[in-house]
């Protein structure tokens, strides 16, 4: 194991002098160290050069393993720690934004029901882009995210849980002055809007709506990842809307106060699906997943 952390030290730092003052040795340990992997392998795993050391072609494959089999480590150190404390594993689950935050709840209380023992889990947010390889190097062990055509998924899995349909959201008040004329791009433009983060999927197909009808996008005046916020400041605010998914519209109609506008509209958003890696899962991945699934089906069989 120090063998593996060492070559993602030399990764990182593309010094064996910078990477001998980082873990406190001495540089030729680290150098016969590096010969002692490099002899095992049977072929260099860095090319040096002036600039410094980078990985070879054989290197990058084992750098990717050695990432994967220290975070299963340190896993198997947190799943000791949850046994000792009466927990049954840890699980760490990768979210995006704009996900239902009640839905994931229940998944999350069905699976513990199912389980002889209680789990340690932690929620990861980020994108789907940022998620996936986290996941691919056993930094996650399961990720919710959007199976888009730019998603990476080799030596991943995918169950497409879900699609989300639009919604815009405003404030009571102007939602009921929207609700009384027909929906126009050209006035809704006019508007503020709160919106998520620029190159996401969500805020592309938002753009799309708008030029499709002839209308260039607005700029938002706030920018958020997090709905509940875009929630709050829409409520307090007369002249602002957003787009979002029907679900997380719902939600903050309860925990914003926002009002949901009339207004219907399509778009080809990528679905909500289910990454996991390929190969064996653990009891407690697959008592997750099926929940989630199930969860998911009474949700659309409930909006049909």
């Amino acid at each position: 194991m120090r063998h593996l952390v060492l070559l993602l030290q030399i990764r990182q730092h593309g010094s064996l002098t910078r990477v001998a003052e980082h873990m406190a040795t001495s540089q030729p340990a680290v150098t016969n160290a590096l010969a002692e992997m490099e002899s095992l392998f049977g072929a260099p795993l860095f090319d040096r050069s002036p600039r410094g050391m980078t990985p070879t072609a054989l290197g990058n494959v084992v750098l990717a393993r050695a990432q994967a089999m220290l975070h299963d480590l340190d896993h198997l150190a947190r799943d000791i720690e949850a046994v000792h404390a009466g927990h049954a594993t840890r699980m760490h689950v990768g979210v995006i934004p704009f996900i239902s935050g009640r839905t994931l709840a229940a998944a999350i209380r069905l699976a513990q029901s199912r389980l002889p023992q209680r789990v340690t889990m932690t929620i990861h947010e980020g994108t789907t882009d940022t998620l996936l390889p986290l996941l691919r190097d056993h930094t996650l062990d399961l990720v919710i995210g959007r199976a888009s055509s730019t998603a990476e998924v080799s030596q991943l899995r995918f169950d497409v849980l879900y699609q989300q349909t639009p919604r815009l959201i405003a404030s009571r008040r102007l939602a009921a002055r929207l609700g009384r004329s027909k929906s126009s791009w050209q006035k809704l433009a006019e508007l503020e809007w709160i919106l998520g983060a620029p190159n996401t999927p969500m805020r592309e197909q938002i753009s799309d709506l708008f030029l499709h009808a002839g209308v260039p996008p607005p700029v938002p005046i706030m920018e958020s990842y997090t709905s509940r916020l875009i929630g709050e400041m829409i409520a307090t605010n007369e002249n602002a809307v957003s787009i979002v998914p029907a679900d997380i519209a719902e939600e903050l109609v309860h925990i914003a106060g926002v009002a949901i506008v009339p207004y219907t509209f399509d778009w080809t958003l990528p679905p909500i699906a289910l990454f996991t890696r390929a190969g064996v899962q653990r009891e407690v991945d697959t008592v997750f997943g099926q929940a989630l699934r199930e969860l998911y089906l009474e949700v659309e069989a409930g909006r049909r």
